[in-house]
Protein backbone atom coordinates (compact mmCIF):
# COMPACT_ATOMS: atom_id res chain seq x y z
CA UNK A 1 0.00 0.00 0.00
CA UNK A 2 1.38 3.38 -1.01
CA UNK A 3 1.49 6.37 1.32
CA UNK A 4 -1.40 8.01 -0.53
CA UNK A 5 -3.51 4.85 -0.37
CA UNK A 6 -2.82 4.47 3.37
CA UNK A 7 -3.81 8.07 4.03
CA UNK A 8 -6.99 7.65 2.01
CA UNK A 9 -7.80 4.54 4.06
CA UNK A 10 -7.24 6.50 7.27
CA UNK A 11 -9.70 9.12 6.06
CA UNK A 12 -12.25 6.43 5.21
CA UNK A 13 -11.95 4.98 8.72
CA UNK A 14 -12.33 8.46 10.14
CA UNK A 15 -15.40 9.07 8.03
CA UNK A 16 -16.98 5.86 9.33
CA UNK A 17 -16.01 6.10 13.02
CA UNK A 18 -15.39 9.79 13.67
CA UNK A 19 -12.09 9.09 15.46
CA UNK A 20 -8.92 7.06 14.89
CA UNK A 21 -6.14 6.02 17.27
CA UNK A 22 -2.43 5.82 16.45
CA UNK A 23 -1.69 2.32 17.88
CA UNK A 24 -4.70 0.76 16.14
CA UNK A 25 -3.78 2.34 12.81
CA UNK A 26 -0.16 1.23 13.12
CA UNK A 27 -1.29 -2.35 13.74
CA UNK A 28 -3.85 -2.30 10.93
CA UNK A 29 -1.44 -0.99 8.30
CA UNK A 30 1.65 -2.79 9.64
CA UNK A 31 3.70 0.40 9.92
CA UNK A 32 5.32 2.23 12.82
CA UNK A 33 3.51 4.67 15.07
CA UNK A 34 5.94 7.32 13.82
CA UNK A 35 4.67 6.74 10.27
CA UNK A 36 1.05 7.04 11.40
CA UNK A 37 1.76 10.24 13.31
CA UNK A 38 3.41 11.63 10.18
CA UNK A 39 0.30 10.70 8.18
CA UNK A 40 -2.03 12.32 10.71
CA UNK A 41 0.05 15.48 10.89
CA UNK A 42 0.07 15.72 7.10
CA UNK A 43 -3.71 15.30 6.88
CA UNK A 44 -4.19 17.78 9.71
CA UNK A 45 -2.19 20.41 7.81
CA UNK A 46 -4.38 19.72 4.77
CA UNK A 47 -7.47 20.41 6.89
CA UNK A 48 -8.82 16.89 6.40
CA UNK A 49 -8.78 15.95 10.10
CA UNK A 50 -7.99 17.43 13.50
CA UNK A 51 -5.17 15.94 15.59
CA UNK A 52 -6.07 14.91 19.11
CA UNK A 53 -4.16 13.18 21.90
CA UNK A 54 -3.21 9.74 20.61
CA UNK A 55 -5.04 10.03 17.32
CA UNK A 56 -7.36 12.29 15.32
CA UNK A 57 -11.00 13.28 14.93
CA UNK A 58 -12.99 14.24 11.86
CA UNK A 59 -12.65 17.81 10.65
CA UNK A 60 -15.86 19.81 11.07
CA UNK A 61 -15.22 21.38 7.69
CA UNK A 62 -15.07 18.00 5.96
CA UNK A 63 -18.02 16.56 7.87
CA UNK A 64 -20.12 19.52 6.77
CA UNK A 65 -18.99 19.15 3.17
CA UNK A 66 -19.93 15.47 3.12
CA UNK A 67 -23.40 16.16 4.50
CA UNK A 68 -23.96 18.74 1.76
CA UNK A 69 -23.05 16.60 -1.24
CA UNK A 70 -25.65 17.24 -3.92
CA UNK A 71 -27.17 14.86 -6.43
CA UNK A 72 -26.30 15.31 -10.10
CA UNK A 73 -29.73 16.83 -10.71
CA UNK A 74 -29.13 19.44 -8.03
CA UNK A 75 -25.61 20.17 -9.27
CA UNK A 76 -26.89 20.64 -12.82
CA UNK A 77 -28.94 23.65 -11.74
CA UNK A 78 -25.99 25.44 -10.16
CA UNK A 79 -24.01 27.95 -12.27
CA UNK A 80 -25.30 26.38 -15.48
CA UNK A 81 -24.39 29.26 -17.79
CA UNK A 82 -20.84 29.34 -16.44
CA UNK A 83 -20.51 25.58 -16.91
CA UNK A 84 -21.63 25.95 -20.53
CA UNK A 85 -18.96 28.59 -21.10
CA UNK A 86 -16.32 26.38 -19.48
CA UNK A 87 -17.38 23.50 -21.74
CA UNK A 88 -17.05 25.66 -24.84
CA UNK A 89 -13.58 26.83 -23.80
CA UNK A 90 -12.55 23.24 -23.02
CA UNK A 91 -13.59 22.12 -26.51
CA UNK A 92 -10.98 24.50 -27.94
CA UNK A 93 -8.29 22.23 -26.48
CA UNK A 94 -9.53 19.26 -28.51
CA UNK A 95 -8.20 18.42 -31.97
CA UNK A 96 -9.85 16.24 -34.57
CA UNK A 97 -8.81 12.63 -33.96
CA UNK A 98 -7.98 13.05 -30.27
CA UNK A 99 -8.32 10.22 -27.78
CA UNK A 100 -9.98 11.56 -24.64
CA UNK A 101 -11.21 10.63 -21.20
CA UNK A 102 -14.12 12.67 -19.91
CA UNK A 103 -14.77 12.29 -16.20
CA UNK A 104 -18.31 12.18 -14.82
CA UNK A 105 -19.93 15.41 -13.66
CA UNK A 106 -22.13 18.30 -14.72
CA UNK A 107 -19.31 20.57 -15.94
CA UNK A 108 -17.73 17.74 -17.90
CA UNK A 109 -21.17 17.07 -19.44
CA UNK A 110 -20.96 20.56 -20.92
CA UNK A 111 -17.54 19.66 -22.34
CA UNK A 112 -19.11 16.65 -24.08
CA UNK A 113 -21.90 18.81 -25.51
CA UNK A 114 -19.38 21.26 -26.94
CA UNK A 115 -17.48 18.57 -28.89
CA UNK A 116 -20.14 18.08 -31.56
CA UNK A 117 -18.07 19.73 -34.29
CA UNK A 118 -14.96 17.65 -33.56
CA UNK A 119 -14.41 14.68 -35.85
CA UNK A 120 -13.03 11.18 -35.32
CA UNK A 121 -12.75 11.37 -31.56
CA UNK A 122 -12.36 8.34 -29.32
CA UNK A 123 -13.85 9.14 -25.93
CA UNK A 124 -13.80 7.01 -22.79
CA UNK A 125 -16.09 8.09 -19.95
CA UNK A 126 -17.32 6.86 -16.59
CA UNK A 127 -20.38 9.11 -16.78
CA UNK A 128 -23.65 7.51 -17.89
CA UNK A 129 -25.15 10.87 -18.87
CA UNK A 130 -21.97 11.82 -20.73
CA UNK A 131 -22.02 8.59 -22.74
CA UNK A 132 -25.64 9.31 -23.66
CA UNK A 133 -24.69 12.80 -24.83
CA UNK A 134 -21.70 11.55 -26.84
CA UNK A 135 -23.92 8.97 -28.55
CA UNK A 136 -25.46 11.90 -30.47
CA UNK A 137 -22.09 12.82 -32.00
CA UNK A 138 -21.97 11.43 -35.54
CA UNK A 139 -18.25 10.68 -35.82
CA UNK A 140 -17.18 9.95 -32.24
CA UNK A 141 -16.37 6.48 -30.97
CA UNK A 142 -17.75 6.21 -27.44
CA UNK A 143 -16.36 3.86 -24.79
CA UNK A 144 -17.75 3.41 -21.27
CA UNK A 145 -15.58 2.22 -18.39
CA UNK A 146 -18.28 -0.06 -17.02
CA UNK A 147 -18.26 -1.00 -13.35
CA UNK A 148 -20.73 -0.29 -10.58
CA UNK A 149 -23.10 2.62 -11.13
CA UNK A 150 -23.36 5.28 -8.43
CA UNK A 151 -26.87 6.57 -8.99
CA UNK A 152 -26.38 9.85 -7.12
CA UNK A 153 -23.77 10.99 -9.64
CA UNK A 154 -24.59 8.70 -12.62
CA UNK A 155 -20.95 7.61 -12.53
CA UNK A 156 -19.33 4.21 -12.84
CA UNK A 157 -16.59 3.14 -10.44
CA UNK A 158 -14.75 0.09 -9.13
CA UNK A 159 -12.13 -2.37 -10.31
CA UNK A 160 -13.83 -3.04 -13.64
CA UNK A 161 -13.85 0.68 -14.39
CA UNK A 162 -10.18 1.02 -13.44
CA UNK A 163 -9.17 -2.06 -15.45
CA UNK A 164 -10.87 -0.67 -18.57
CA UNK A 165 -8.29 2.13 -18.68
CA UNK A 166 -5.21 -0.07 -18.44
CA UNK A 167 -4.95 -1.01 -22.12
CA UNK A 168 -5.25 2.46 -23.60
CA UNK A 169 -3.31 5.67 -23.93
CA UNK A 170 -5.15 8.98 -24.21
CA UNK A 171 -4.19 12.50 -25.27
CA UNK A 172 -6.23 14.41 -22.72
CA UNK A 173 -8.32 14.00 -19.60
CA UNK A 174 -11.11 16.40 -18.71
CA UNK A 175 -11.40 16.10 -14.95
CA UNK A 176 -14.32 17.30 -12.85
CA UNK A 177 -13.95 18.00 -9.13
CA UNK A 178 -16.00 18.53 -5.97
CA UNK A 179 -13.36 20.59 -4.18
CA UNK A 180 -10.30 22.56 -5.24
CA UNK A 181 -7.85 23.98 -2.73
CA UNK A 182 -4.28 25.07 -3.47
CA UNK A 183 -2.94 23.48 -0.27
CA UNK A 184 -5.13 20.34 -0.11
CA UNK A 185 -5.36 19.61 -3.82
CA UNK A 186 -8.24 18.36 -5.93
CA UNK A 187 -10.77 16.37 -3.94
CA UNK A 188 -14.05 14.52 -4.23
CA UNK A 189 -16.61 13.10 -1.80
CA UNK A 190 -16.56 9.44 -2.85
CA UNK A 191 -13.44 7.34 -2.26
CA UNK A 192 -13.84 4.81 -5.13
CA UNK A 193 -14.37 7.70 -7.54
CA UNK A 194 -11.21 9.40 -6.28
CA UNK A 195 -9.28 6.18 -6.87
CA UNK A 196 -10.65 5.89 -10.42
CA UNK A 197 -9.75 9.53 -11.07
CA UNK A 198 -6.16 8.83 -10.02
CA UNK A 199 -6.03 5.94 -12.50
CA UNK A 200 -7.37 8.30 -15.16
CA UNK A 201 -4.61 10.79 -14.40
CA UNK A 202 -2.00 8.08 -14.86
CA UNK A 203 -3.41 7.19 -18.30
CA UNK A 204 -3.11 10.65 -19.83
CA UNK A 205 -0.59 13.05 -21.29
CA UNK A 206 -2.49 16.28 -20.49
CA UNK A 207 -4.79 16.77 -17.49
CA UNK A 208 -7.37 19.53 -17.90
CA UNK A 209 -9.44 20.31 -14.82
CA UNK A 210 -12.81 22.00 -15.36
CA UNK A 211 -14.54 23.61 -12.39
CA UNK A 212 -16.57 26.74 -11.76
CA UNK A 213 -15.16 29.07 -9.11
CA UNK A 214 -17.66 27.92 -6.44
CA UNK A 215 -15.56 24.75 -6.08
CA UNK A 216 -12.55 26.67 -4.77
CA UNK A 217 -11.79 26.58 -1.04
CA UNK A 218 -14.16 23.62 -0.80
CA UNK A 219 -12.85 20.20 0.20
CA UNK A 220 -14.09 16.71 -0.33
CA UNK A 221 -12.74 13.99 1.91
CA UNK A 222 -10.75 12.10 -0.72
CA UNK A 223 -7.76 13.52 -2.57
CA UNK A 224 -7.50 12.93 -6.32
CA UNK A 225 -4.19 14.69 -6.90
CA UNK A 226 -2.14 17.72 -5.97
CA UNK A 227 -2.86 20.96 -7.76
CA UNK A 228 0.59 20.87 -9.38
CA UNK A 229 -0.31 17.60 -11.13
CA UNK A 230 -2.74 19.27 -13.53
CA UNK A 231 -1.68 21.03 -16.71
CA UNK A 232 -4.63 23.31 -17.39
CA UNK A 233 -7.44 24.69 -15.25
CA UNK A 234 -10.54 26.13 -16.90
CA UNK A 235 -12.72 28.11 -14.53
CA UNK A 236 -14.52 31.47 -14.42
CA UNK A 237 -13.51 35.05 -13.72
CA UNK A 238 -15.02 35.04 -10.21
CA UNK A 239 -11.96 33.13 -9.05
CA UNK A 240 -10.24 35.37 -6.46
CA UNK A 241 -7.04 37.06 -7.62
CA UNK A 242 -5.00 35.39 -4.88
CA UNK A 243 -6.00 31.99 -6.21
CA UNK A 244 -5.22 33.02 -9.77
CA UNK A 245 -1.69 34.05 -8.82
CA UNK A 246 -1.07 30.92 -6.75
CA UNK A 247 -2.10 28.71 -9.67
CA UNK A 248 0.06 30.61 -12.14
CA UNK A 249 2.99 30.38 -9.72
CA UNK A 250 2.43 26.60 -9.63
CA UNK A 251 2.99 26.48 -13.39
CA UNK A 252 -0.64 25.78 -14.32
CA UNK A 253 -2.13 27.25 -17.46
CA UNK A 254 -5.16 29.17 -16.22
CA UNK A 255 -8.12 29.77 -18.55
CA UNK A 256 -10.87 32.08 -17.29
CA UNK A 257 -14.32 32.39 -18.88
CA UNK A 258 -16.43 35.47 -18.21
CA UNK A 259 -18.86 35.13 -15.33
CA UNK A 260 -21.86 37.48 -15.61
Amino acid sequence: MSTLERRQSILSLLQADGRVEVPALAAQFAVSTVTIRTDLNYLDKKGLLVRSHGGAVASERITKALSQELSIGEKKQQNHAIKEAIGERAAQFVEHGDNLIIDSGTTTLEVAKALFAKENLVVMTNGLNIASELAKHPSSEVMVTGGQLRKKSLSFYGRQAEASLSSYRFNKLFLGVDGFDVATGITTHFEPEAHLNRVMCQANVEIIAVADSSKFSKQGLHIICDVADIDVLITDSKLPQAYQQALIDAGIRLELVKAD
